[in-house]
């Protein structure tokens, strides 16, 4: 039985994926509006058996309503699929996620801004170095501090990538932890930390509405009518 807040969404995502100025909506490309089929109850159970937490609620219907990937937000919702006897998601930085923290809290808080700030303010300038070869030796050492606060293992607990918006920056679904069920930003190569998104009244987006608002945002691409004369 489909969950009703999915009723039909499948259909109206094959639907614009037909229409002939579906390529104009951004990402498309990406995932050519196709929707891998939806899982079966059992094999949701296995998935939630191996990761060792149930997923949200609307996402996890998603799954098994509408599809386990495919056409969605930006470049497609990160599929999950069953290989070599495992499950995982696929797609442009879902080795990101650490499936076996994905029951641990995703964490209230980054690494403290003030450690950011103060790691920032040394960042390797290229004009400063007489030589190219000593930049590019300080810039790597100054990365390798970067990755080590802002992308342990532990800052992304109890979350998934589900999206890649291009040039490194994704959007994580929270699993676990006071967050979970929200959707988060992540521009950390652009020297920012995740951060959750929020609709116009500052409430954390969930997985529903953050596919509903791109499935209705790419109805509204349609070219107007021609005038009738």
């Amino acid at each position: 039985m489909v969950d009703q807040q999915w009723s039909g969404v499948r259909q109206r995502v094959v639907a614009l994926g037909a229409q002939p100025w579906s390529g104009k909506v951004f990402g498309s490309h990406g995932h050519g509006w196709a929707l891998e089929d939806p899982l079966a109850d059992d094999s949701l159970a296995e998935l939630e058996a191996q990761v060792g937490v149930q997923l949200p609620d609307d996402y996890r219907s998603f799954l098994t309503c509408v599809g386990a990937g495919g056409a969605g937000p930006a470049y497609g919702l990160f599929p999950v699929r069953r290989v070599q006897g495992r499950w995982r998601w696929e797609g442009d930085g879902a080795d990101l996620a650490d499936l076996s923290m994905l029951a641990q809290p995703f964490p209230d808080r980054g690494p403290d801004p003030k450690d950011l700030d103060a790691l920032l303010a040394v960042r390797p300038e290229e004009e400063d170095f007489d030589e190219i070869e000593d930049f590019d030796d300080a810039i790597e050492a100054w990365d390798e501090r970067w990755e080590t606060l802002m992308f342990a293992p532990e800052r992304t607990a109890g979350a998934i990538v589900i999206s890649h918006l291009g040039c490194a920056q994704r959007e994580w679904l929270i699993i676990s932890g006071t967050h979970r069920g929200s959707i988060w930003s992540d521009c950390r190569a652009d020297d920012a930390d995740l951060v959750p998104l929020l609709d116009q009244a500052g409430s954390p987006i969930t997985f529903t509405r953050w596919y509903i608002d791109w499935l209705e945002r790419a109805e509204l691409t349609a070219p107007p009518s021609p005038a009738s004369t």
